[in-house]
Formats: structure tokens, C-alpha cells, sequence
């Protein structure tokens, strides 16, 4: 015996489906909103919190002793962020949220102890300017990568290859001391870390779509402010090496 369906019927669950449908993507678009706002917020928590401590610090006489005698401390002292964020990044499995935004914090306070020298090497309106012109930049290269239907996934290799190119002309460059190296590391520097901004936003959107679970999340969203955190210092320092004026 055939079957007959009413068209009305199916035309009503069609709509019920397309209304589901369209309630499902409201609602991953909200959560996608408010996960991205909380790794912006971390993020600029942390920038402020760097900057803070290193232009405190820096005012300190044992700051001035280590800037001009360098000892272990020192090297504690810049070393000791680089500890922080690998244990961070292999141990991001077995560490609770919590947990990660402590470290997180705890790193904020360590790269601002390092980052000291920075405000007695440089003036201190050089170092604003070139602040608000690395965070316009930041801004930019963000929102257009969260925004752009373009796909730069295929950014990773080659921006991950030019940083370690990167790194190994920085360390040449301490035997050498080249100035014309120097700038060079250093605009390549800026290119490579505003095109690290770019990817990683888009990375940090796309990868929204895989978390489950709010501890999941809340991992996800620490650790992704760390790394915007870190693509945001890189630029400013390599772009202080244009625009800073030297005390």
C-alpha cells in the first residue's frame, strides 16, 4: 500500500530542521564570539601586566646592578619565561585550566622582570609610541584574519621555517655584531611575527569548531592567549629596533 505524505506536513518539518538549524549556528557563533573576547582579554591582561612589572622593575636598583653586571640572576631572569611557557605548552594535558592561567600570570610577571632593560635602553615616549603602533598593527592583522573568508592555514610552514631562519641569524649576529644584519633580523623580524598574528587568530577561530567540555575550552582559550601574547611581544620588540630612541 503506498504511502502518502502530506506536503504541508514535510514543508513544517523542513522548517523545524532549518530553524534548528539556524538556532545551532546562533549558538556556536555566540560561544565562538565569547571564547575569542576571552583570549583577547587574557592576552591584554597579560601585555599590561609584562608592562607594568617592567617599568617598575626597572626603576630598582637591583634592575640597574643586573643591567650593567650581568650574573646567573640575569640569566635566571631571562630564561626563567622560556621554562614557564614549555612546561605550559607539553604539559597543557595533565594541568587544569586553572592551573594554566596561573602559570600564564606567573609567565606575564617573568617576561616583565626580563623585559626591564627595555626601559633603560630606551625613552620612555619611543616605547609608547611604538606600543600603540605594534597594538594597531595587532588590531588590524587580527580582526582581518578572524573576518576573511581567505584560507592562510598554508602560512604555517613557511612562517615557522622563517622563524627558526630567524633565530639562527640572531645568535650568528652575536658573534658578528653586524648592524646591517641587525636591521635586516629585525624587519624580518616585524614581516614574520604580523603574519604569525594573522595565522594564529585564524588557527585559534578554526580550532573553536574541535573543543568540547568547558575545561577544554578554558585550556584552549589560556593557551592561545599565550600565543598571541607572544606574537604581540616579538613585534613590538623587533619594531622597537626602528622606532626606539636609545636613553
Amino acid at each position: 500500500m503506498a504511502q502518502w505524505s502530506d506536503p504541508r506536513v514535510t514543508g513544517a518539518q523542513s522548517s523545524l530542521a532549518g530553524v534548528g538549524s539556524r538556532a545551532g549556528d546562533v549558538a556556536f557563533d555566540a560561544g565562538l564570539r565569547s571564547h575569542m573576547l576571552k583570549v583577547y582579554n587574557y592576552m591584554a591582561s597579560g601585555v599590561l601586566l609584562t608592562g607594568v612589572v617592567a617599568m617598575l622593575f626597572a626603576q630598582t636598583e637591583l634592575a640597574q646592578n643586573l643591567m650593567t653586571n650581568p650574573s646567573m640572576m640575569s640569566w635566571v631572569i631571562i630564561l626563567s619565561p622560556l621554562v614557564v611557557v614549555l612546561a605550559m605548552s607539553f604539559g597543557q594535558g595533565k594541568f587544569s585550566a586553572s592551573t594554566l592561567q596561573s602559570m600564564f600570570w606567573g609567565f606575564a610577571v617573568l617576561m616583565g622582570l626580563s623585559m626591564a632593560r627595555i626601559f633603560m635602553m630606551f625613552t620612555g615616549e619611543s616605547i609608547a609610541q611604538t606600543f600603540f603602533a605594534t597594538s594597531a598593527a595587532f588590531a588590524g592583522l587580527s580582526l582581518w584574519a578572524y573576518t576573511t573568508k581567505k584560507d592562510i592555514s598554508g602560512w604555517g610552514s613557511f612562517l615557522v621555517m622563517g622563524m627558526v631562519g630567524l633565530i639562527v641569524a640572531s645568535i650568528v649576529n652575536i658573534f658578528l655584531g653586524s648592524d646591517t644584519l641587525h636591521w635586516v633580523i629585525s624587519a624580518a623580524g616585524v614581516l614574520i611575527f604580523a603574519g604569525l598574528t594573522a595565522y594564529d587568530t585564524q588557527r585559534i577561530k578554526s580550532e573553536y569548531f574541535y573543543l568540547q567540555g568547558p575545561e577544554m575550552i578554558g585550556k584552549a582559550a589560556v593557551m592561545a592567549a599565550l600565543t598571541l601574547y607572544l606574537d604581540f611581544i616579538n613585534m613590538f620588540q623587533f619594531l622597537l629596533s626602528f622606532l626606539g630612541n636609545r636613553e
